[in-house]
């Protein structure tokens, strides 16, 4: 049919988040807030709230494999973003589809370490994900306490220290690592990212004062997923995304969603009622 305009699409891999402030919900939200169509395979089910999880129930990984043939025998997907993986077999049914299908540029945020400095994922989960998911990357998002813990030190203290960590986790195979800086110190929040072609880039805005931060995370790899899904060049996609997330904090400093770690606004660009 002529006229028809193709939109956009991206894809998310990952748990939902019943309070709606990370995983699936914080990444639909990025989407549509970024212009982007958002598809979705659902890894795990969690009761969830601000204060904390209380259950998850895991997804058999046949059922997340059903989830990405269905989107990817039907959706033009332009790129995909991967979240907290739950296992091993997980992490190797998301690997296969994600070659099978070829869902366009991949954005892997290796959500491994809380931040209270809990290892989230099985052993063999980890492994998997540095084996058979970093290879498939276009850029992995990792914290500081995650570059640690993959690459087995202690955390990056400093700028230097982070880009040489970020260095070291190309060795997995990843076109790209974007270091994330927002657990440091310092009055500014500063990301580093390094390409496999030696290229830098500093990418730094004023740190916020709030304890609403639940969801930063997945909504920063959401929105370079969403660029990257536009067209964007790894770098503005990156550029936009922490703009994006920046903006978000601030619009949720005196916002008020639950009794625990509130969300960043996701719709912070929105009208408000």
């Amino acid at each position: 049919m002529t006229g028809e305009t193709q939109i956009p699409i991206a894809l998310t891999i990952a748990g939902s988040d019943s309070s709606g402030g990370a995983g699936i919900q914080a990444d639909l939200k990025t989407f549509t807030a970024l212009g982007v169509y958002g598809a979705s395979v659902i890894t795990a089910l969690t009761a969830q709230n601000t204060l904390g999880v209380s259950a998850i129930h895991a997804v058999p990984e046949s059922f997340i494999t059903a989830q990405i043939d269905a989107v990817a025998d039907d959706l033009r997907v332009g790129a995909t973003k991967t979240g907290m993986l739950n296992d091993g077999a997980v992490v190797r049914a998301v690997a296969d589809g994600v070659k099978r299908h070829k869902l366009g540029a991949l954005v892997v945020d290796p959500v491994m370490v809380a931040t209270s400095g809990d290892v989230l994922l099985r052993e063999d989960a980890v492994e998997a994900v540095c084996d058979l998911l970093l290879p498939l990357a276009t850029v992995i998002t990792p914290n500081l306490a995650e570059a640690a813990y993959l690459l087995g030190q202690s955390l990056a203290y400093d700028e230097a220290q982070m880009e040489s960590q970020g260095r070291a986790l190309l060795a997995f195979g990843p076109k790209a690592v974007l270091m994330k800086g927002g657990h440091g110190a310092g009055a500014d929040a500063v990301d580093i990212l390094i390409k496999q072609d030696g290229s830098v880039l500093r990418l730094s805005l004023p740190r916020i004062d709030t304890g609403n931060t639940h969801g930063t995370g997945c909504t920063l790899s959401a929105a370079i997923a969403a660029r990257l899904a536009v067209g964007d060049t790894l770098e503005k996609a990156v550029r936009v995304a922490k703009k994006f997330v920046h903006a978000g904090l601030v619009s949720a400093v005196n916002q008020r969603i639950g009794a625990g770690s509130g969300p960043v606004d996701h719709l912070h660009a929105l009208p408000k009622s």
